[in-house]
């Protein structure tokens, strides 16, 4: 689509407040998908699949620090 917005790993930390290597940790467990590359070669991420694994990964927490 062209009226996505896109975003590098720092560009996604910081939209959704947390650090670059969280990020990279995303990617790593699956939670975000690579989806392109910039001019220099930088990863980039669709703003909506950042927030979705924001707040798949937030969720996932809450549920493990609720006492049983």
């Amino acid at each position: 689509m062209e009226d996505e917005t896109w975003l590098t790993a720092k560009e996604a930390a910081l939209f959704v407040g947390v650090d670059v290597q969280t990020v990279y940790s995303w990617i790593r467990r699956g939670h975000l998908e690579v989806t392109g590359l910039d001019h220099r070669g930088r990863k980039l991420f669709r703003h909506l699949d950042v927030a979705r694994a924001e707040l798949a990964t937030r969720t996932k927490a809450k549920r493990l620090l609720v006492p049983a």
